[in-house]
């Protein structure tokens, strides 16, 4: 177990002028979960890579438990990483794969055996250590990838994107053993996802990133409930949060038919904004009113049945222009496609964002 450290740690790839990773200040935790998410080109997993010595790091360092390992090859880190696609070579059975590094090692045979039996055993594969990997299920070869790392002991664990190969119900199932399975370990994980509800449900803190820049480091409920800019507000949260950005007034923000109050702080910082404020607030912080309630009016586009609840789509005319809303509501009474119903805000549920920075305010 160990704590991890980026201290200002960039990557420049050969011919790109905007680094890839940003002066990324990240501390991890001995024992801690910590999840890297993004979308797509964000830099998250250049910055796990960066950690295991797959990529070079041109600016800042990254220390292990307070040592300096910028420079070191990946086999002198202590580190065991888990693939996306699993890596399991394929004429060996599982016991030979999950033995592998220990054998390169030169660890004792019994030594060997002992690590290999107890993580079966963990990961309830002690009935599959004779079988070749292309006779086991995709989470199968998930669980083996994972054995492998912990046969090793590593002071770090490190997941890039281990279960997008897996179909929507195992990947619910999996990632529930392995948030278990690392509690029981307390071995320091670094994982990597581009899906928010798998770090929302699994991460001990989540740090959210985008064009190689750390936006904002947090545990999912404080992500969730006081993200600290537009960017995090919009993506942690399915479905995503209403933003928009409307007319500043002395009160508050002009909202269509609506007035939205804001404190007299938040009415000072959103001064740089131009005139201008933007507004969030969640679909299940959203009420649907009767006309006379004073919301406004949006026509229905889709309405997605989820047994429990559902999810309405629609769009208003909004400052001369078309805007989309989307609201949680109780399936009892839930409106027809094409029905104009009237949205409220919950007051004390609106976030209030700087037009210009995107900066919480």
């Amino acid at each position: 177990m160990a704590t991890v450290t980026y201290e200002k740690a960039s990557r420049i790839y050969p011919g790109s002028e905007r680094p890839a990773v940003n002066e990324l200040s990240l501390e991890i935790g001995d024992g801690e979960f910590l999840v890297l998410v993004g979308p797509s080109g964000c830099g998250k997993s250049t910055s796990l890579r960066m950690l295991a010595g797959l990529e070079d790091v041109d600016r800042g360092r990254i220390l292990i438990q307070g040592k300096d390992v910028t420079n070191l090859p990946p086999k002198s880190r202590d580190i065991a990483m888990v693939f996306q696609n699993y890596a399991l070579y394929p004429h060996m059975s599982v016991y030979e794969n999950m033995a592998f590094a220990l054998k390169l090692r030169k660890t004792p045979k019994p030594e060997i055996d002992r690590r290999v039996k107890e993580a079966a055993a963990l990961l309830q594969l002690d009935e599959y250590l004779a079988r070749k990997p292309k006779a086991l299920s995709g989470g199968q070869r998930q669980r083996v990838a994972m054995g492998r790392a912990i046969v090793r002991e590593p002071q770090v664990f490190l997941m890039d994107e281990p279960l997008s190969n897996l179909d929507a119900k195992l990947r619910v199932q999996t990632r529930s053993q392995i948030a278990t399975l690392q509690a029981k370990l307390g071995i320091t994980t670094v994982y990597v996802t581009h899906d928010q509800v798998e770090a929302m449900t699994m991460g001990h803190r989540v740090a959210v990133m985008l064009d190689g820049v750390l936006q904002q480091c947090d545990t999912p409920r404080a992500l969730y409930d006081t993200p600290g800019n537009v960017f995090v507000a919009g993506f942690i949260g399915s479905p995503a949060m209403n933003i928009k950005t409307v007319a500043l007034t002395e009160a508050g923000a002009s909202f269509g038919p609506l007035a939205l109050p804001l404190t007299r702080e938040q009415v000072a910082a959103a001064q740089s904004g131009g005139g201008k404020v933007t507004l969030g607030f969640r679909p299940e912080a959203t009420d649907i009113v009767t006309e006379s309630g004073g919301g406004l009016p949006i026509v229905v586009d889709l309405v997605e049945d989820l047994g429990s609840d559902a999810n309405v789509y629609g769009h208003a005319a909004l400052d001369e222009g078309s805007e989309r809303f989307v609201v949680r509501t109780d399936r009892r009474t839930m409106p027809n496609m094409g029905e104009t119903v009237y949205i409220k805000p919950q007051i004390n549920q609106v976030h209030a964002f700087n037009a210009t920075s995107g900066e919480r305010i």
